[in-house]
């Protein structure tokens, strides 16, 4: 039975000839093969993919072409018959958004690329990248059968050639960032190329947000795509300040929105990976907006990021004093411990550690805000063996700081188990 469909509760039997064959379920996209016979389209691809790929599954007939033909009059039977039977629980099938054939990718890549003049205009290019943007938002099958016809490459190309083109930048930029960039060589030509680099970092601070936003997700991928460690040393977007104060800019924005947030923190934390370019962010300002993002709005698996990019910036003394100065940091990182998953937990300990290590008034300020029960509620806990290690070195740094032990064993935030003792 279909996901939307209580099996045996309706009292109501889905005809036969709307079932697919293959899943015996509702079919959501009807297509037709070769032999005539009609299948779901996840039904039939799946079929294909386990190496079925030349023998049709009801009539055992060869299949010769695997085009797969949209039934649009059963689909439409079947919305109907949704509709009809609403009132017993039927929710009518959506009309499925047709995947992008690699004709058409051909021929629209073609029109984007074409060299503007008398017969192809930039409005017309524009267009055409739209339209293939539109069938990478469809789904992630479109994504792959865009890159595999080479255009990213295509796409660099337009982006980095046809600078006063905001249009054609804008669309290409947009189109680029949600394809894999799978070559290492794609993410060298931009990264070691001084021109590419100073125009992304211009783009950064572009009056359109999403063109900000894009700019900064690409800098972000080639960031990861760029392996050499040597090439790292020498990249030329972390090095640059500008390019900071644009990914943080991401962050510092009130009115930022859930993505501009999120690729802003994934940029800051790849950039930072290259340790040669960390002193750069704190000039910059990153502790403090790390800090305040923090205590408001990032959703889990930012919070990760940023405390990673937290404990990271921590490992210089420099780093460790911007986050030190802040009000919130000490506490904010107690609290986290424990509240919002193993990864946290880790990165903030590592934080706590670098800081508490640096200076005595942490010590005593991480002590005041409770962090002794949190490093004794992690050592048996089950976050990971790194974090316990943390959790350890901690504690004995800390002891001088302790609270006297009866009056901390018998306080209510512990629950005085007989399994943990002070070292």
């Amino acid at each position: 039975m279909p996901r939307n469909l209580q099996p045996l509760d309706l009292g109501i039997q889905i005809p036969y000839h709307f079932r697919c064959p293959i899943s015996l379920e509702l079919m959501q996209d009807p297509v037709t093969v070769c032999t005539g016979q009609t299948y779901d389209r996840a039904s039939i691809e799946s079929w294909v993919s386990i190496g079925n790929n030349t023998t049709c599954p009801v009539t055992r007939a060869p299949l010769s072409d695997f085009t797969l033909i949209p039934n649009h009059t059963l689909r439409r039977l079947i919305q109907e018959w949704c509709v009809a039977n609403r009132s017993n629980g039927v929710e009518r099938i959506p009309t499925p958004k047709q995947p992008a054939d690699p004709t058409s990718v051909r021929a629209l890549l073609s029109q984007a690329s074409a060299v503007t003049g008398t017969h192809v205009s930039v409005r017309s290019r524009a267009a055409a990248l739209r339209r293939l943007r539109g069938f990478a938002r469809d789904s992630d099958k479109n994504r792959v059968l865009i890159a595999a016809h080479n255009a990213t490459e295509v796409l660099i190309k337009i982006l980095f050639s046809e600078t006063t083109s905001s249009e054609l930048v804008s669309e290409s930029l947009a189109l680029l960032v949600m394809l894999p960039i799978t070559e290492p060589n794609q993410c060298v030509s931009i990264s070691s190329d001084p021109g590419r680099v100073e125009f992304l970092t211009r783009l950064l601070f572009d009056s359109s947000i999403e063109t900000r936003v894009n700019a900064a997700a690409l800098i972000e991928i080639v960031s990861t795509g760029t392996k050499s460690a040597d090439l790292k040393g020498m990249f030329s977007i972390s090095n640059s300040e500008s390019v900071f104060e644009g990914v943080l800019d991401l962050l510092r924005n009130p009115i930022s929105s859930r993505r501009a947030l999120k690729i802003g923190i994934k940029t800051l934390f790849a950039l930072c990976l290259v340790k040669s370019t960390r002193h750069i962010a704190i000039t910059a300002g990153a502790p403090e907006i790390l800090i305040d993002r923090l205590a408001a709005d990032f959703d889990r698996c930012d919070t990760e990021r940023a405390l990673a990019t937290v404990e990271l910036l921590c490992r210089s003394p420099e780093g460790c004093a911007a986050f030190g100065e802040h009000a919130l940091t000490v506490p904010l990182l107690v609290k986290t411990i424990l509240r919002v998953s193993d990864r946290a937990t880790e990165y903030a300990a590592g934080a706590l550690l670098a800081l508490c290590t640096a200076e005595e008034r942490w010590r005593e300020e991480a002590a005041a805000a409770g962090v002794v029960v949190q490093l004794l509620l992690m050592v048996q806990s089950e976050c990971t063996e790194r974090a316990k290690k943390k959790a350890q070195k901690l504690l004995k740094l800390l002891r001088d700081s302790w609270p006297d032990y009866n009056s901390f064993a018998n306080s209510d935030d512990f629950g005085c188990s007989s399994q943990v003792v002070p070292f």
